[in-house]
């Protein structure tokens, strides 16, 4: 399908063997990208690995994430496993703080967005966020920074309008990203000052230690890229960015389905409290596999809320998909919203949220990089594939588990009266909920 959006037109795979066509058996001549124009501000765009055109630099910085900053390995080693677990228990902190403070009413998306926040600075900077006016500040920034590049804008679409930026998006994602690029120069300086004046260091490194030792062990030009202090900022900046917002937007739309599906709701809490023991206070990843129901919760929530539900690529090369020619330079989307209720490949009824449809599956055909079908691939695939994939299946998991392990969740009185979770969706670069989730809550006595 060939849409026109503004002064730009778009090819829309909206099937599973469209996605294919796509991700896999074209992907080499369809992995460019044009940056949202709100990431011009400041140059952040110049190195991010999220939207670099296919390259030397765009190849180290993913290599840079997969290989050091964000492999399994990594995330299950002796540092950040134990960071993981108090993630999981900042979270049910937060819970019972908002619950004392509302009347048991808690928003879901906010507490989870401050809980991953957390980790994710710790992860990077071996140092929490004190609970001060700086720490606020950040948390609003990165919100309204994560907000503002969901905002439809017209720069976008009319690019000939762009400079004027009409809505002053660019504007206002550049005045918060210039508070998140500040918190992070005092960590790296910080760090820098401390390593010249230390004659050694001992344990297992930061990302930060990660991304400084190869600033030193490099020369100028290395044969890949030179990771300076522009690299750092704008590398950590993404990170932090993304995590936080992909993690707690999947955390709060589960919620609301299982609040939507009362019945779903009691089952995996049952599931979890018989695995795992009346007196577990919280689910760790190794649990996962004990867990079926919770897998196949997540993997329906993912299903029908992808977090990024239309995945931009643009055409390095000119191609052909399925007899219809898509020339160089064009904007190819791979629309995952529809793919994911392709009624072929769910069934009559693909958008009802099912978990079982799941439980029905083999284990291949339900993996999150993506099924041999591409009915199924809610972080992409191929070249592009989410570089955060491993740490949000670990915290999605272990977070939603922990909140239904510790807690009992119903709807406001209110919410109920007028009819149930608002379910409207918002979207720009990822899909969020149009109105954010509040829920009561009542600890669980063990």
């Amino acid at each position: 399908m060939t849409v026109r959006l503004g002064a730009l037109v778009a090819v829309v795979a909206s099937s599973p063997p469209a996605a294919r066509a796509v991700l896999q058996t074209h992907n080499g001549s369809l992995t460019g990208r044009t940056p949202p124009d709100a990431w011009l501000a400041l140059g952040h765009a110049a190195n991010s690995v999220f939207v670099l055109p296919p390259g030397r630099r765009w190849r180290a910085l993913r290599r840079l994430g997969t290989e050091h900053l964000l492999s399994a390995r990594r995330l299950d080693g002796d540092r950040l496993r134990p960071l993981l677990r108090g993630a999981v228990a900042d979270l049910a902190s937060r819970v019972s703080k908002e619950m004392m403070a509302a009347a048991g009413t808690v928003e879901v998306g906010r507490a989870a967005f401050a809980a991953v926040m957390e980790l994710q600075w710790r992860a990077m900077f071996s140092a929490g966020l004190d609970d001060d006016a700086a720490a606020r500040e950040l948390h609003d920034a990165a919100r309204e920074a994560v907000a503002l590049s969901l905002e439809r804008n017209v720069s976008d679409f009319i690019p000939a309008l762009a400079a004027a930026d009409l809505q002053g998006i660019r504007r206002g994602f550049g005045r918060r990203v210039a508070m998140v690029y500040q918190r992070i120069d005092e960590q790296v300086e910080r760090r820098m000052r401390g390593r010249r004046e230390a004659s050694g260091g001992s344990g297992e490194k930061d990302l930060l230690d990660v991304m400084l030792d190869m600033t030193s062990e490099q020369g100028k030009d290395d044969g890949d890229v030179t990771v300076d202090r522009d690299v750092i900022r704008t590398f950590l900046t993404d990170i932090f960015l993304a995590t936080v917002d992909t993690i707690a937007s999947t955390i709060e739309w589960a919620m609301a389905e299982l609040l939507q599906h009362p019945d779903t709701m009691s089952k995996l809490q049952e599931e979890l409290r018989s695995v795992l023991g009346s007196k577990a206070q919280h689910v760790e990843y190794s649990d996962v596999d004990r867990l079926p129901y919770l897998r196949a919760v997540i993997r329906e929530t993912l299903r029908l809320h992808p977090v990024v539900p239309l995945v931009p690529n643009v055409a390095e090369a000119t191609v052909e998909i399925h007899g219809h020619a898509v020339p160089k330079g064009c904007t190819v989307l791979v629309n995952l919203w529809a793919v994911h209720r392709d009624a072929a490949a769910w069934g009559p009824e693909p958008d009802r949220f099912v978990p079982e449809r799941f439980l029905l599956r083999p284990p291949e055909e339900t993996g999150f990089l993506g099924t041999t079908g591409f009915e199924f691939i809610p972080f992409s695939a191929g070249r592009r594939v989410c570089l955060g994939l491993q740490l949000a299946t670990r915290m999605v998991h272990a977070m939603l588990g922990s909140l239904l392990l510790r807690f009992d969740w119903t709807l406001p009185r209110e919410v109920k009266e007028n009819g149930g979770v608002d379910m409207s969706e918002s979207l720009g670069l990822t899909m969020v909920m149009a109105t954010p989730l509040r829920a009561v809550a009542k600890s669980v006595s063990v």
